[in-house]
């Protein structure tokens, strides 16, 4: 196989397990941050302090990387992350964050389903195939019979709402692919810093000094987070470091079990598993000439 000038295959599946880890890393300070401070003030930490990372990043090629070439596009993906991450904040003060984190997984099932009707693809039955068990394992993790919402209660439905709004956002990303990688890690920063920033007086309170450092410590494991990402792409192929993402369960078992005393339980695992599995096959059949998927 041919390899592109400059690219470094091992380099990037190191930069995408970086990144796992700064975004697990910002998700679990959220989660203990939200057991003392309302929800909305965390999310404007995340945002607000993530974009001073990114004008740090960009540093004087700001003015120009501020200005995009989809505007609206950009504000609207912008608004589909802040939705994201309000409703996965919601759903991980009741939810453990391994099973969190697996529920997050069916993006890629989730992007095929919403491909049909906003990017007009076709789905072939390979794919539908792929689309089943992710739902199956879904499924497993959630529990619908279980009394109430299923394993989890409220938290479930958040989540899934998240996972469903990260879809969206993760087309967006496709049809701004025309802008600076840089221009989108401003805006989706930027924007959410505002909006939030708009909120975060009615929702106020004084943090202490460790907090604060744990509320800088989020928008800091968040921006690098996408920032090492950027780099992986940049690295090597998509096919070579996407599935490498999956590490982040790794990260989140650890912090759960460390932090919170959580351990999956053997549906979650095989959830996880059916929906892991799913992601790599719809991923794999990608990459085929349409004629052979």
């Amino acid at each position: 196989m041919v390899r592109e000038p400059g690219e470094n295959r091992t380099r990037g599946i190191l930069w995408m397990l970086a990144t796992m880890f700064c975004f697990i890393t910002l998700d679990a300070i959220m989660k203990h941050l939200m057991e003392h401070l309302h929800l909305v003030q965390v999310t404007w930490a995340r945002f607000f302090f993530a974009t001073i990372v990114a004008i740090i990043v960009c540093g004087r090629r700001l003015p120009g990387l501020a200005i995009s070439r989809h505007p609206k596009g950009q504000l609207l993906r912008s608004v589909f992350l802040m939705t994201t991450t309000g409703l996965f904040n919601a759903g991980i003060r009741t939810t453990p964050l391994a099973t969190a984190t697996t529920i997050m997984f069916l993006n890629p099932v989730l992007v095929t389903i919403l491909s049909i009707p906003i990017l007009g693809e076709k789905v072939t039955a390979s794919r539908w195939f792929g689309v089943f068990f992710g739902l199956l394992g879904a499924l497993l993790v959630v529990r619908p019979w279980q009394e109430g919402l299923g394993a989890y209660g409220y938290g479930v439905l958040f989540l899934l709402l998240a996972a469903f709004f990260n879809a969206n956002y993760q087309i967006l990303t496709r049809q701004v692919r025309g802008d600076d990688p840089l221009t989108s890690l401003l805006y989706t920063a930027a924007a959410g810093a505002v909006v939030t920033s708009l909120m975060v007086p009615w929702f106020w309170t004084w943090p202490s000094a460790i907090e604060w450092l744990l509320l800088a410590g989020s928008g800091l494991a968040g921006g690098l987070g996408h920032l090492f990402l950027i780099r992986s792409f940049r690295s090597a192929p998509a096919s070579v470091v996407a599935p490498f993402s999956y590490s982040s369960l790794v990260w989140a078992t650890i912090f759960g079990l460390v932090i919170w005393g959580d351990w999956p339980d053997l549906w979650t695992w095989t959830g996880a598993a059916l929906i892991i599995g799913s992601g790599l096959y719809i991923f794999q059949r990608e990459r085929k000439p349409d004629e052979q998927r």
